[in-house]
């Protein structure tokens, strides 16, 4: 199987965590007899893959133009994450007035896979451009 290229290898690895993380996730809600797709669960782990997704290849794409900012925008791609939260998920959590252990954990339990890949990825890339400029 011919290597894949550096956006590629993240691209696949995230949507692979993702869908086992999800499955787990199913898993463990339906044992415990909870619902099983309830509190926005998939439109939560496609938007956090979606977004890690773009982030990820615009910070690839603007790498060697912007290596000195690469951080700055990292943490930008994290502010706008929380602006879907907030768009996209807040109104629909907070609609009984309470947000529950299980709304939250349906948002950030992708968030969270998806955070930690995106920084390991950033950050090899950042190692990868630091080796390359010497």
């Amino acid at each position: 199987m011919p290597k894949l290229n550096f956006p590629l290898q993240f691209l696949a690895l995230l949507v692979v965590l993702l869908l086992i993380t999800f499955g787990l996730h199913i898993l463990v809600l339906s044992a415990r007899e909870l619902p099983v797709l309830d509190n926005l669960i998939v439109r939560s782990y496609v938007v956090n893959g979606l977004l890690a997704a773009i982030i990820f290849v615009l910070l690839f794409k603007f790498r060697q133009k912007l290596k000195n900012q690469i951080g700055f925008l990292f943490m930008g791609g994290s502010l706008l994450k929380f602006l879907f939260f907030f768009l996209l998920f807040y109104p629909a959590y907070k609609a009984d007035g309470d947000m529950s252990g299980l709304e939250f954990g349906a948002f950030f339990i992708p968030y969270a896979v998806a955070l930690f890949l995106e920084t390991f990825y950033t950050s090899k890339m950042l190692k990868n451009l630091e080796v390359d400029s010497k």
